[in-house]
């Protein structure tokens, strides 16, 4: 039997305690985050080789694209990165949109692996659906034009609203105290 220090048991067998912050804790949410986005950019470009039906490659791009929007904005967002976004509509009829971020640390802190798997699938599939855009308007394939700007408007507002949910806090008291001093100077002009 070897005689174990005091020290020894502050050092967990192969960092296993260090790397329990860096594993994802949702793999499920992982997945799905990616495999929808992935899915309906796959299925765009490889739809017409394995099927001639239009209809049947829209209506698939336009479900997958459907199911990654609510996945991401009603699942991985809040349990990958903590943040969520959504519309309220008041009492009066006042439409406010409310972006949100958790509050705090600890077991509830989503991991950096998790973060970056959130924010890469987030910002790559917009852009590749804006590079696809161009490319079906540059080489006239104007049925598929409904397509991708479903593809850019879905992960498009996506992007928006976890940004938001980002920098809200920032961009709001920016914007409060544009709207003051912009009412200031109108006062002081006369208007």
């Amino acid at each position: 039997m070897i005689p174990q220090d005091a020290n020894d048991e502050e050092v967990a067998l192969f960092d296993a305690e260090e790397d329990v912050g860096k594993r994802s804790k949702h793999p499920v949410a992982s997945f799905f985050h990616l495999f929808f986005r992935v899915s309906a950019v796959l299925t765009y470009l490889l739809c017409e080789f394995f099927s001639r039906s239009f209809i049947a490659c829209m209506v698939t791009i336009i479900l997958l694209l459907s199911c990654d929007f609510w996945t991401v904005k009603n699942i991985t967002g809040r349990l990958m990165v903590g943040l969520r976004w959504w519309n309220q509509v008041d009492e009066d009829g006042c439409s406010r949109w409310v972006f949100e971020a958790r509050k705090g640390s600890g077991k509830q802190q989503a991991s950096d692996s998790e973060s970056r798997i959130f924010w890469l699938g987030l910002i790559v599939c917009p852009v590749l659906w804006v590079i696809l855009a161009f490319s079906t308007l540059f080489s006239f394939k104007i049925k598929w034009v409904p397509v991708v700007i479903m593809g850019v408007v879905l992960q498009g507002a996506n992007l928006y609203g976890y940004v938001r949910c980002k920098v809200g806090s920032k961009t709001s008291l920016k914007n409060v105290a544009t709207n003051y001093f912009g009412r200031q100077f109108l006062k002081q002009q006369g208007i």
